[in-house]
């Protein structure tokens, strides 16, 4: 995990930052990266204040393919996620 970025999610934002996708495939085939598919799984950062929010900074969950926004701060990328589009936590 990368260092935490000073940005605070407000109401019911969930800041996650997403998984790497592997570049080769288990054969070993080497793929570009507009062939990689986005990741769906990552690692919760922030959350925002509101109670309705299940997840903690830390737990790695699984979240809807194409929803949040993606947010760069320096090297790092980020995605800012409604509660409602995390779908599961990983453990």
């Amino acid at each position: 995990m990368a260092k935490k970025p000073n940005i605070e999610p407000l109401g019911e934002n969930v800041l996650i930052e997403p998984a790497k996708s592997d570049a080769v495939t288990a054969s070993g085939i080497v793929l570009p990266d507009t062939s990689e598919e986005k990741p769906q799984e990552g690692l919760v950062v922030a959350v925002g204040a509101d109670k309705k929010i299940k997840v903690k900074p830390g737990q790695k969950v699984i979240y809807s393919k194409y929803s949040g926004n993606e947010i760069k701060v320096g090297e790092a990328e980020y995605l800012l996620v409604k509660n409602d589009d995390i779908l599961a936590i990983v453990k």
